[in-house]
């Protein structure tokens, strides 16, 4: 039996986050592959995490900054590390190297946290992002760096391996494309869902804590839900699902109004299904964004930006309701959506294709397979040639190392 360990940023919440629920999807794959599964992590236990254990997999408490995982690492001996953002990478990845340097190191990506972190700054300057900004940004150089140091790096977004490749001229062997794994949308699935008549309100969802979602929430409060207000039904109201809500968002509750601040949803497919249209003005952001996938798996229809649709869209089929980045524009076509039966409907139909076309687990679980065993099989050839990964952890291992052993030395005096 194969072994892989995942070192997580956190424990999988998929009920809470798109980043949990890409956790949870790349687990099953290996289980699916009769892997035995560790999963470690060094950040603390919440409530609304996965029970690893019982779906069979090892789960182990881990230490920043602390020679601890050294033993650990020897003991458990892998065939595969893979570090659940290069945060992780930075912290684990030298020691993986320099007492397992025959496993083979994957990192997953999430998204382009530098692409994320770029944006959100060209935001509060008010300056429209440029890739430009992207070269010029400390987290791009760490976290590129990271990826070079891996022997594959995985990217969710299609838009983010063009940048990989053609910015950033990362060699493609090292890049794997593998988005959202989802299931298809079938014809018993679509019987299933509520009619249009039988829907209500709008929805918007995700965690509180991921910054993107709450310059969102901001957003809609004081521009784009006003404005659908002033032309809608009385009636109809905004309601906003996500995980871990601070008292500045609860305080956010307006009910003459209709914005409802609902807070965690324990079936975030239920409250999805019940709503007639899923809103997500986002402004920034990278890879993909989970609302938006579960909304078409929910077939309710969706209003975002270019932000929001970025590495969903496919080239011959409309989106799922409209993408708009003016905010006048938005809530017309929200008003739209709302109020039109045959374009929600057609709207609808989109979201079955695209989900149906572009996200099918069969595409993309084999290949990654194959291309593991091609790395595993010819694995210093895979690292000749990346010679500029092999330069680059030549100075982590003298750097990122002595600072690590420095932290853990201090913390033992204190």
């Amino acid at each position: 039996m194969n072994h892989i360990l995942i070192i997580g940023f956190v424990w999988p919440e998929p009920n809470s986050s798109a980043a949990g629920s890409r956790m949870l999807q790349l687990i099953n794959l290996f289980l699916d592959q009769n892997w035995k599964i560790t999963f470690a992590s060094p950040a603390l236990e919440t409530q609304h995490m996965t029970d690893l254990e019982k779906l069979g997999i090892s789960t182990v408490n881990i230490k920043v900054n602390d020679s601890s995982f050294d033993i650990f690492i020897k003991e458990e001996n892998p065939e595969v590390v893979l570090f659940d953002r290069f945060i992780i990478e930075e912290q684990f990845g030298w020691r993986v190297t320099q007492h397992c340097p025959n496993t083979i190191k994957i990192l997953n990506t999430e998204d382009l946290h530098c692409l994320r972190k770029t944006r959100h700054q060209a935001l509060k300057n008010d300056k429209e992002f440029t890739l430009e900004q992207l070269l010029d940004n400390d987290h791009t150089k760490r976290e590129i760096a990271s990826i070079y140091r891996c022997d594959l790096s995985l990217i969710i977004s299609d838009f983010e391996l063009e940048i990989l490749t053609n910015t950033f001229n990362i060699p493609s062997q090292l890049l794997f494309y593998i988005p959202f794994l989802l299931d298809p949308i079938t014809e018993e699935i679509k019987k299933q869902w509520l009619p249009f008549e039988q829907r209500k309100h709008f929805i918007t969802i995700g965690n509180f804590r991921h910054e993107p979602n709450w310059d969102s929430i901001l957003y809609l409060k004081k521009t784009i839900w006003p404005l659908i207000k002033e032309e809608i039904s009385k009636e109809i109201e905004l309601h906003i699902y996500g995980a871990y809500p601070p008292p500045k968002a609860t305080q956010l509750q307006n009910s003459s109004l209709g914005f409802h601040i609902k807070g965690w949803a324990q079936n975030s497919k239920t409250v999805l299904s019940q709503a007639k249209i899923c809103i997500a003005p986002l402004r920034f952001g990278a890879g993909i964004k989970g609302k938006l996938a579960e909304s078409m798996l929910c077939g309710t229809p969706s209003i975002t930006t270019s932000i929001g649709a970025e590495g969903m869209i496919h080239d011959d089929i409309d989106w799922n309701g409209f993408i708009v980045d003016n905010p006048i524009r938005f809530a017309k076509a929200a008003i739209k959506l709302y109020n039109n039966k045959n374009l929600w409907l057609q709207s609808q139909q989109n979201g079955i294709r695209i989900i149906n076309a572009k996200f099918q687990k069969k595409q993309f679980s084999d290949k990654l397979f194959q291309h593991i065993q091609k790395i595993s099989s010819n694995l210093k050839k895979h690292r000749n040639t990346n010679f500029i990964g092999k330069m680059l952890q030549f100075h982590t291992l003298r750097s990122t190392e002595f600072m690590a052993r420095w932290i853990e030395a201090k913390n033992k005096k204190e």
